[in-house]
């Protein structure tokens, strides 16, 4: 289903013989949701537009897709949410939300009575790590590490199979340190919406890619097109390209340096970029305090489903 939810119907009786996970990855447009087995296999996936600026009518679009989910394949289901921003440990309210009609409500509260049933919710970047590292490029690693670059950047870190959480909520919020090793060109970096300048998100994100394409050239160009010029040949964009994978390079070295992940996987628009993966390996040794780096950096497995895939492995694991 694309736009709309279809007529429940059968399907091959798994309903009758597997239990499921339900997950839920909740965009600033549109929300994707998915019926998950326990081996990993897709029952099925819906996505709807998503409720932009009403809260209340965020909940019931989430409770109808949970109501489906049910008549589709019976009641034997956990449930798992990705959303933008957090809880916060403190007020248990929404934080750092892009959906900023999120922003202070009790989300995880209000789901759980709208569903009648306990609620997982983690960062959208949080379940994209953990898809990843559950049946994804990083399966059977100790510890991944999933970067998103897109619109944003954010990233979540799983160790021993499970999420890292953290007092403030807030681990992996890799996109709002300032870009490590600092060239003079760069200081003091370009105004991000948190109130301060130079954040990593601000050079890595692909408005930021485009902003720094403009600055450089005078061009205004979508990353895709900074892409297809470089491919033909222009120096211009071939430069813009370089700049982005020396800096990815580098902001990622400082958290090698601290966490010493055994996989990157990058996710997002920009993780189609395929000179990443040949060119960032190349560079971290001038960064990496080590004598060698045996750090893998990996495109996505599951590509744009790892969101909503990891949503489901959430609640799947918090119903154990």
């Amino acid at each position: 289903m694309e736009n709309s939810l279809r007529a429940p119907e059968p399907f091959d009786n798994l309903a009758e013989t597997h239990s499921f996970a339900l997950g839920i990855d909740l965009g600033g447009t549109k929300t994707e949701a998915i019926a998950l087995t326990s081996e990993g296999i897709v029952l099925d996936r819906w996505r709807v537009p998503s409720p932009v600026g009403n809260y209340e009518a965020t909940v019931r679009m989430i409770a109808d897709l949970a109501a489906f989910a049910a008549q589709r394949f019976g009641e034997r289901f956990s449930v798992g949410v990705g959303m933008p921003g957090a809880i916060s440990p403190a007020t248990g309210l929404v934080k750092n939300a892009n959906s900023t009609w999120l922003i202070g409500h009790a989300f995880g509260r209000d789901l759980g009575e709208a569903l009648n049933r306990p609620v997982a919710l983690a960062n959208d970047a949080d379940c994209f790590a953990l898809s990843e590292a559950r049946d994804g490029a990083g399966e059977g690693a100790a510890s991944v590490w999933g970067i998103i670059l897109g619109t944003g950047v954010g990233s979540g870190i799983v160790v021993g199979g499970k999420l890292l959480g953290g007092p403030n909520a807030i681990a992996g919020e890799w996109g709002h340190n300032p870009l490590p090793w600092p060239t003079d060109a760069e200081r003091d970096g370009p105004a991000c919406y948190c109130g301060r300048k130079g954040c990593i998100e601000t050079f890595l994100s692909g408005p930021g890619f485009a902003a720094d394409h403009l600055r450089r050239t005078g061009e205004s160009l979508s990353p895709a097109a900074i892409v297809a010029a470089a491919a033909a040949g222009d120096v211009g964009a071939a430069a813009s390209l370089a700049r982005h994978a020396e800096r990815l390079a580098r902001a990622t070295a400082a958290v090698i340096n601290i966490l010493d992940p055994e996989v990157i996987v990058l996710g997002g628009g920009l993780s189609n970029l395929e000179c990443l993966y040949a060119r960032v390996p190349e560079i971290w040794p001038r960064f990496v305090f080590s004598d060698a780096v045996a750090t893998r950096l990996a495109p996505p497995r599951h590509g744009d489903s790892s969101g909503v895939r990891g949503a489901a492995w959430l609640g799947r694991l918090a119903a154990r």
